[in-house]
Formats: C-alpha cells, structure tokens, sequence
C-alpha cells in the first residue's frame, strides 16, 4: 500500500464508520485520537478525513495548510459544519451515509501511486476579439498533430463557442450543463468518453441557448479528470475573472495572454493581466499583428511586465476558415507560433509516447 490516510476524531462510532469505508476502500488507515497525534501525522498523510468532534480543537492548533483534508459527519445539519470546515483547512464536507461511495472514491484516489499528468494551459484575450479562441483552438489542434491527448475546455460562457472554431458545434457529446450538478471526484475515463471528439482532440464547450454558469467545484472536479486522463488541457478563459475561471487559472502551469500590437489594446491587457496574474503562476505574453502605429512586441511586453512568449501577425486564411466552419490548420504565423511553443512547454510527453 501507498501513504495512510489519516483519521482524527475520538468518536467511536464514526471511527467505526470510518475505519470501515477506508477498508473498501482497500488503504491503510491511521487513526489519531487527539490533536497532538494528528498533527504530527498531518503534513504526510495521504489524505486527512477529520471528525466534528475535535474540530474546534483542530482549527485552535492551526494545522498547516494543505490539499486533501475532508471534515466527514453523521450530522449534516449540525450548527457551524461549514464553518467548522474552513477553520481546520477542509476543501470538502462529506455527510454520512450519503457520501460514503463518494469518500471511498476520495481515499482510493488518494492512495494510488502517482502518474504523469496533463499539462494545463490557459489562454486569455487582453481584449475583446484578441483571438484567445482562435489560439486555443489552434493549439489544441497542433498538439492533437503532435499524438498528444488534447482537451480543449470552453470556459467563457459568454464565448461564441469554441467548437463553432472548431466546426464541431453538432457532435454529439457531453457539455458543460451536463455537468453542472457534479460533485466530488469525476472518472477521468467517464469524462473522455462522453466528449465529442475528433482526431485525438476532445472539446467540451456549451449547449446553445441560455447558460448555467459553472461553479468552482465543477471546474475543479472536470480539470482534475482532464489531468489524470489527457496529455494536454487547453482552457480559453474570459478576461473578467469568475469563480470557475479562477479555478482554472491556478491550475493552469502556464496562462498566456494575447494582445493585438495596438495602443489601447495594451493599455486593456494591463488591467485583465494585474487581475490574471493574482492566480496564475506563470503569466506570458503572445502578440498579434497587424501593428496599425508600428508598436514593437518587445515594448508592449515590458509595458505590461510580461515575459514574451511569442510574437505573429495576422492571417486571414484562420478566419476565413473558420468563417466557412473548418478549423483552423495548416501553416501560417499562428500555426508556427504553436508549434514553437508546444515544443517548449514541459511535461507533454507521457509514457505511451514515444
């Protein structure tokens, strides 16, 4: 077996409760009666499943902060849970008996060895029609080219729809409203196979018609599957940060930013990146000409304070293309830059690749 996970309460019966779902669970189980014994098991548990009971005394001793601690009870309707929860460090509240397949789920996962997962890319407009979907699309369908499992994410709902870029608005598959009520841990195969696909590459995107906005806890559950089951994430992300956009910005190991080579365009970009860069770790630069008053992408890039990731001018083949339905491809300056950057990116190889 792998790392314990790690329970801490002192009530007997959810212990037993507890003990019994880490059993199907099939992982090894450390208990910790009180909060001196938990926090020294804290920090290398491969989960932490905590009890109400010691609660209080838990968040008093202020654990360090960390990924993977679930407040579990048989008391769903016990005064201050919630609270409770945010106090100890706890992402996830699980209710007795209804969530026990769930925190089953939860402390398998938990235990599994790790594996190589996808690389995770955002893309953002510096303003509107800076083409971020159009080099969303783009990248998704070049790293596809390259053999490398693509999921492009649609994750502004106020978008076009990234599949009309694509042409894929009519498969048939799963959108975001089918997701919309999920909670906890999704199947990373689940998720692949109710997609629409083509050529390696998977688009999840919108319904038409009115949206139902994606809650952070759906986002976060859909990306966590998307890193376990594909090579690459590609999400194009609105400039006005959401709650499920945050989301995906902190997951994002790199979140590119694309600004036309125009003044005002700059001056846009400058206030959608201070607000990208506060949950982004690595926030970089891509340029698209024309440049109308011949405005330099190097000096954009240090107006913005941005390491340039590339630079390319327009082709209008793209949207005529996409104009007509048919995806973006072949050559031209937006299918180099995509190439140039994909060949830097780090952590697109998996080991099926050869």
């Amino acid at each position: 077996m792998s790392a314990a996970v790690l329970i801490v309460s002192a009530d007997a019966d959810l212990l037993d409760d507890l003990l019994r779902l880490a059993a199907a669970a099939d992982v090894e189980a450390h208990v910790a009666s009180d909060v001196v014994r938990a926090r020294s098991a804290w920090r290398d548990a491969a989960l932490v499943v905590a009890g109400p009971d010691l609660g209080a005394e838990l968040a008093g001793c202020a654990p360090p902060r960390r990924p993977g601690v679930i407040l579990a009870t048989s008391d769903p309707d016990g005064e201050g849970l919630y609270r409770l929860a945010v106090d100890i460090g706890a992402q996830d509240v699980a209710p007795l008996p209804d969530a026990e397949a769930w925190l089953v789920e939860r402390m398998a996962a938990a235990t599994e060895p790790p594996v190589p997962g996808a690389a995770t890319v955002a893309v953002i407009g510096g303003r509107g029609g800076a083409g971020a979907s159009v080099l969303s699309a783009t990248l998704a369908i070049s790293a596809a080219g390259r053999g490398l499992r693509t999921l492009l994410v649609d994750g502004d709902p106020l978008g076009g729809g990234i599949d009309l870029v694509l042409g894929a608005e009519g498969a048939p598959g799963a959108r975001w409203s089918d997701y919309s009520e999920r909670r906890g841990r999704l199947s990373s195969v689940a998720l692949h196979d109710s997609l629409p696909a083509r050529g390696g590459l998977a688009v999840l995107s919108w319904h038409r018609g009115a949206v139902e906005p994606v809650t952070a806890e759906t986002m976060r559950s859909v990306l966590d599957a998307a890193f376990r089951g594909y090579d690459l994430v590609i999400i194009d992300l609105p400039r006005q940060p959401t709650d499920a956009s945050v989301e995906a910005l902190a997951a994002a190991d790199v979140t590119l930013i694309i600004v036309p080579a125009e003044v005002r365009a700059t001056v846009a970009a400058d206030r959608v990146a201070d607000l990208a860069r506060r949950y982004t770790r690595d926030l970089r630069l891509v340029v698209r000409g024309p440049a109308p008053g011949g405005l330099k992408a190097d000096a954009i890039a240090e107006s913005l304070r941005l390491p340039l990731a590339g630079a390319m001018s327009a082709d209008r083949r793209v949207a005529a293309a996409i104009e007509r339905g048919e995806p973006p491809g072949g050559g031209g300056p937006l299918n180099a830059f995509c190439a140039r950057f994909l060949g830097g990116l780090p952590h697109t190889r998996r080991p099926h690749d050869s």
